[in-house]
C-alpha cells in the first residue's frame, strides 16, 4: 500500500508535529510505502501499521471502504 507524502504531512500538522511534518514534506518521497519507509516513519514520530490502518479504510481516512459506503447510502 502506498500513500501520498502529502496526507501524512497534513496528518503530522494536525497533531500539531509542524516540526516533523517540515522534515517529512521534505525527506518523504511522493508515494509513502510504510512497509519499506517505516524507519523514517517512526522517525516522525508515526507507527506504519496505524498509518496503513488510517488510510486503507480503517477509521476516517478516506479509503476504499470510506468511500464505497458513501456511494452506497446515496442508492
Amino acid at each position: 500500500m502506498q500513500i501520498d507524502k502529502n496526507m501524512i504531512v497534513n496528518l503530522l500538522r494536525e497533531k500539531g508535529s509542524n516540526q516533523e511534518a517540515e522534515q517529512a514534506q521534505s525527506q518523504l518521497p511522493d508515494r509513502v510505502d510504510p512497509a519499506e519507509h517505516g524507519g523514517m516513519l517512526s522517525k516522525f514520530g508515526l507507527d506504519p501499521q496505524e498509518l496503513i490502518s488510517k488510510f486503507a479504510g480503517g477509521g476516517s481516512g478516506g479509503g476504499a471502504a470510506d468511500i464505497l459506503g458513501n456511494i452506497t447510502k446515496k442508492f
